[in-house]
């Protein structure tokens, strides 16, 4: 018999993927709280704030290309270029993580390996990076189950008080590394012909 929860999760689309990512154990009042978290690195704050403002910024350069069309193009140059430096600060944050390991990745949670048991019901601070978009996510989640496997334990967890900016690239990524798995697909299927 299937729980709420697991409901909920089937309604996101998911997708295995290696990420970067740290688990922190929230406690106290940070455990229920409903702002968006904080991070102590300086990198990865830089990051996060770098993905969330060109997300916020994507209408307005829409309307300057409908006026403008040299200015837009300079502006997805300058854009490009900031999406590069992004990607470095993003390696850097990456050598502070850790290697990116394998999980099931949706809009509604995260499932991963974790070397300690979490109790169900318990919350966390989720730190995502995701490549090569150099995406950096400080999310909140409560863990829903953690099963015991050989060496470690199987955890899932349902994100918790997401901004819309965090939810919208989440479903953006996952979108775009959905298109590349169909992609890949059909290209291994037309070159077995």
């Amino acid at each position: 018999m299937s729980t709420l929860d697991e409901e909920d999760r089937r309604e996101y689309y998911r997708i295995e993927d290696r990420i970067a990512l740290e688990i922190q154990p929230l406690t106290g009042p940070a455990a229920t709280a409903e702002e968006v978290l904080q991070d102590a690195s300086p990198l990865f704050n830089l990051l996060s704030e770098l993905h969330l403002s060109e997300f916020e910024s994507q209408h307005l350069l829409r309307q300057i290309s409908e006026r403008d069309r040299n200015t837009a193009a300079y502006l997805k140059v300058l854009n490009k270029r900031i999406d590069l430096l992004s990607q470095v600060v993003a390696l850097t944050v990456l050598g502070q993580i850790g290697e990116p390991q394998p999980v099931i990745l949706s809009e509604g949670g995260i499932d991963f390996q974790h070397p300690t048991p979490l109790a169900p019901g318990s919350h966390l601070s989720i730190k995502l990076v995701l490549m090569p978009q150099a995406l950096g996510l400080l999310m909140r989640a409560r863990v829903t189950h953690c099963d015991a496997t050989d060496g470690g334990f199987d955890v899932g967890t349902q994100f918790q008080h997401l901004s819309d900016a965090q939810r919208q690239l989440l479903a953006r990524y996952i979108l775009q590394r959905q298109a590349q798995e169909r992609r890949l697909a059909r290209e291994h299927t037309e070159s077995g012909n």
